[in-house]
């Protein structure tokens, strides 16, 4: 993406919004030449022009805007009729983070269609920065349901404080991430504005989510290592713990955990070489390291349903098998009752 106030093309456009004064034209440039390329920014010119400059630096692709908004939009649907199946938060986090991608890439679509929309480009990066934060929150949440599950042993912390903290954490970057976007899109809306705030913010938000997801993957570690090492008292016990439907879960976990984790690697290298860097200006990166990696983080869920798979675990455990944990044993109690 250009900025009128890091690009030396005199038809730069990222920086007007369609509302403002239009700035002088540039020496040698027809002035009704220069007053039409501004409008175009605000309505819909279907075509890229040689040598005027859209917000991306390329022309989004229609397929792919298409393909992944229909994606999406079934990945949204799936979480949703499992969320009124079971009730169960993870499904609300997928389909949040879903629909924000639907919407993102909807944005790109309309961008295809009228690459110059500054308003089209605005609603496809605030939304597609932060969509990933809702993969990561149910994760979380995951994980201190499997602790709840298996007993208060299997975690260096307890399931409630485990929540509090990495939710939380979450959240702020979640907060981080959305105002620098807001930050970057402001300044790109308005002539000669600086966007590196608003991006080197972005980029503070995605360092924290992997810094985050990092403390997450130790955690993780050290939940399977107390698991298998309770699992060594017996065969039975091992049954109860390490049954296929919390195996099946835990899989499903690792290949959210490693998209999401290396998606936010790339967004980091991504924004932190500016808005003209190799990565940010050439598509394939982005729909190979981003849009593709965020389907696979939602859709192995769809696979692997956790509510389906931990309901299945409920019915098929032994009452005496848990840990001894009266949470544990509590919590296996209300899952049967929900059923």
């Amino acid at each position: 993406m250009s900025t009128s106030g890091n690009s030396s093309n005199p038809f730069d456009l990222s920086g007007y919004n369609g509302t403002g004064p239009i700035p002088p034209a540039p020496p040698g440039v027809d002035p009704d030449l220069w007053q039409g390329l501004f409008h175009i920014g605000a309505g819909c010119f279907p075509f890229l022009v040689d040598g005027i400059d859209n917000s991306y630096s390329y022309w989004p692709a229609l397929g792919a805007g298409i393909a992944f908004d229909v994606l999406f939009g079934i990945a949204l649907i799936g979480h949703l009729i499992q969320f009124a199946r079971f009730r169960k938060w993870t499904s609300i986090l997928f389909a949040l983070g879903a629909a924000t991608e639907a919407i993102g890439w909807a944005g790109r679509t309309w961008s295809a269609k009228c690459p110059y929309n500054r308003d089209a480009f605005l609603m496809q990066i605030t939304t597609l920065i932060i969509a990933p934060t809702f993969f990561a929150a149910a994760l979380y949440v995951l994980l201190h349901n499997l602790i709840t599950r298996l007993g208060r042993e299997t975690s260096m912390l307890s399931p409630r404080m485990y929540a509090i903290v990495f939710c939380t954490c979450d959240v702020i970057s979640l907060v981080v991430q959305a105002v620098g976007g807001a930050m970057a899109s402001e300044a790109a809306d308005t002539i000669d504005g600086d966007t590196a705030p608003g991006t080197n913010t972005m980029v503070a938000g995605i360092v924290f989510q992997l810094f985050t997801m990092s403390i997450f993957a130790v955690f993780v570690v050290d939940f399977l290592r107390r698991v298998q090492r309770i699992s060594r008292r017996g065969p039975g016990e091992k049954r109860a713990l390490l049954t296929r439907p919390i195996r099946l879960v835990l899989v499903a976990v690792f290949i959210s955990f490693i998209m999401i984790y290396v998606r936010s690697i790339y967004r980091t290298i991504e924004l932190a070489q500016g808005w003209t860097g190799n990565l940010i200006t050439h598509e394939g990166y982005f729909i190979g390291l981003d849009a593709t990696l965020m389907f696979i983080a939602v859709a192995v869920f769809l696979v692997f349903d956790p509510a389906s798979l931990l309901r299945d675990d409920a019915a098929g455990r032994p009452a005496t098998a848990l840990t001894g944990d009266p949470a544990a044993k509590e919590s296996d109690s209300a899952d049967s009752n929900a059923r």
